[in-house]
């Protein structure tokens, strides 16, 4: 399974808000570029951004801040937050992030999404966050009346390279990950799916690894403490944590 850290984006620094609350925010780093090489550093082969201002916005916001992470982390970086045309999408492409994570457009518009997925087969990815169930937008602002598995299966078939699924009501919490809904969501897309929420301890990451899950976004965990990047490293890709201490 994937261990991707988070680093999320607001003002030019490294935050994190509970359950996608703007006025529940904590900040970690002045410099999200710093932070990015301490988890390269710590082992991270990959590294999951998130633009809050452009989520909220509903363009990118944080463009220096992403630049500078890509150009100084040499991983796998993918995006999201605010990513609402075909513009957006070539602008970041072209900073060198290897995906972007699309949510809010492709309930709202989901032709041009897979019209999206068609020309740039491989290097989008369906983000999904749920509140109870049910799609939330905007930057988790607002909650459709579209559930998380009946939106995936709106695309079955397009050459998406992922889905990221979020439980909101876990995230920032540090309460331990909804693994009954991300296993449901595993079983119902046919893409790898990337579980997002509440990661807490080395057993949250042992549970959605037994799902399988294909990969774990980890945030305010790794901040606070209450799990290393070395542990869940170690639980998740066991083969190529040893390969890193030969």
């Amino acid at each position: 399974m994937e261990i991707w850290p988070a680093i999320d984006l607001r003002g030019g620094k490294c935050v994190r808000l509970r359950q996608g609350d703007y006025r529940q925010e904590t900040v970690f780093g002045d410099d999200p570029a710093a932070m990015a090489r301490h988890w390269v550093e710590q082992g991270a082969t990959r590294l999951h951004l998130v633009d809050l201002d452009g989520a909220r916005e509903g363009r990118p916001a944080n463009l220096a801040s992403v630049r500078s992470i890509v150009k100084t982390s040499g991983v796998m970086c993918e995006l999201g937050g605010g990513v609402r045309n075909e513009e957006s999408i070539r602008t970041l492409l072209d900073l060198g992030l290897r995906r972007l994570v699309i949510g809010t457009l492709a309930l709202r518009e989901p032709d041009w999404f897979r019209q999206m997925c068609r020309t740039y087969p491989d290097r989008l990815v369906l983000g999904i966050d749920a509140r109870g169930g049910q799609v939330a937008t905007e930057g988790w602002l607002s909650t459709s009346k579209v559930s998380a598995v009946e939106l995936a299966q709106w695309f079955v078939g397009e050459p998406l390279a992922a889905l990221v699924y979020t439980d909101i009501a876990t995230d920032g919490m540090m309460t331990g990950p909804n693994v009954a809904a991300m296993a449901e969501m595993q079983a119902a897309a046919p893409w790898p799916v990337v579980a997002s929420g509440g990661v807490t301890t080395r057993e949250d990451v042992v549970r959605l690894a037994a799902v399988p899950m294909a990969g774990c976004i980890i945030g305010r965990a790794l901040y606070e403490g209450s799990l290393t990047l070395a542990d869940a490293l170690a639980v998740a890709e066991p083969s190529e944590c040893n390969n890193q201490k030969r």
